[in-house]
C-alpha cells in the first residue's frame, strides 16, 4: 500500500508545487522587471543565482539551511534563556521544545514536515526557471501595445495587468510547458529529500532481500518495478503534451502570432 500511496505522494507534489512555483516565478519575474533598482536586482538575482545552481546541490543545501533557520527562530523565541551555544563546532543544537518536528511527534508529523519542505525546495527552484520565462515573456509584448495603452492614460499598473499579462502567456506556455515536463522528471527527487516516494518503494519492494521485508522473500524484481515507473512517467507526460497542446491552441486563437495565423488559414 506504501508504494500505491506514494504514487498519490508524487500527484499531489505536482498538484501543490506547480501554482506555487508560477507564484514564486510570477513575483520574481515582476521584481526584475522593476524600475526600482534594489527590486530589479532582487528579482534578477534570484533568477540567476537558483538557475546557475545544480538542482541537485541546492536540493541537498537548501533542505538543511531551511530546517536549521526555522529551529533557530524557534529556539530564540522559546527558550531565550538557553546557554549555550547553538552553534558547537559542526554541531546545531537547539532546545528540544524547538525541534522541528517534535521528537515525541507521531511518524506522520515528521513525513507532513518532510513533504512540506520539499514542496516549497521544489517551488523554490523552479519558481526562478519560471521567472525566467515569464520575464521574457513580458518582454516579447510589442511595445506598441504598450505606448498605444499608456497614450490612452493607462497608468503602469493597468498597462501591465491588462495589457502585458493577458498576452504574456501566449509566449510564455511553451517555456511553461518544457518546465512542467522538467517538474515531472524532478519528483524523484523527493528519494534524496527523505520522503518515501514511488522510487524508493520501487527500490525497496523489487530488491531481492531488504531488513524491512524479510518476511516475503523473492528474486531481483527492481527491473520490473522500475519499468511500471517507466510506464507511469511516460503516460503521464503523454497526458500532460495533449493539456498544453489544447491549452496553447486556445490561447493562441486571434492572436497575431504563428499559432494564430496557422489558425486562421485552416479556418479560411
Amino acid at each position: 500500500m506504501g508504494f500505491y500511496w506514494s504514487f498519490l505522494t508524487v500527484l499531489t507534489l505536482l498538484a501543490i508545487t506547480a501554482p506555487l512555483a508560477l507564484s514564486f516565478g510570477m513575483g520574481g519575474a515582476m521584481a526584475a522587471r522593476s524600475r526600482i533598482a534594489p527590486v530589479s536586482w532582487l528579482g534578477k538575482g534570484y533568477i540567476a543565482i537558483v538557475r546557475g545552481v545544480p538542482d541537485i546541490a541546492f536540493f541537498l543545501f537548501f533542505v538543511i539551511a531551511l530546517d536549521q533557520g526555522i529551529e533557530y527562530l524557534r529556539h530564540q523565541a522559546i527558550c531565550p534563556d538557553w546557554p549555550d551555544a547553538i552553534r558547537q563546532g559542526n554541531d546545531f543544537i537547539v532546545c528540544q521544545a524547538a525541534k522541528m518536528p517534535l521528537s515525541n511527534a507521531a511518524p506522520e508529523v515528521h513525513d507532513r514536515y518532510g513533504f512540506f519542505i520539499a514542496v516549497f525546495t521544489f517551488a523554490i527552484v523552479f519558481g526562478a526557471f519560471a521567472g525566467n520565462v515569464l520575464f521574457g515573456a513580458m518582454k516579447a509584448v510589442p511595445k506598441p501595445q504598450i505606448e498605444t495603452a499608456e497614450s490612452y492614460g493607462m497608468t503602469p499598473r493597468q498597462t501591465f495587468w491588462r495589457i502585458v499579462v493577458p498576452q504574456m502567456w501566449v509566449y510564455a506556455l511553451p517555456g511553461l510547458g518544457n518546465l512542467w515536463m522538467v517538474l515531472i522528471k524532478a519528483t524523484p527527487l523527493l528519494f534524496l529529500l527523505g520522503v518515501e516516494d514511488i522510487v524508493y518503494w520501487a527500490r525497496e519492494l523489487g530488491a531481492t532481500k531488504t531488513p524491512r521485508f524479510t518476511d516475503y522473500p523473492h528474486a531481483d524484481w527492481r527491473m520490473w518495478y522500475f519499468l511500471a515507473l517507466l510506464v507511469f512517467y511516460l503516460a503521464f507526460t503523454r497526458v500532460s503534451e495533449i493539456v498544453l497542446d489544447r491549452t496553447m491552441r486556445r490561447l493562441t486563437r486571434g492572436q497575431a502570432t504563428a499559432g494564430g495565423e496557422a489558425q486562421r488559414k485552416v479556418a479560411g
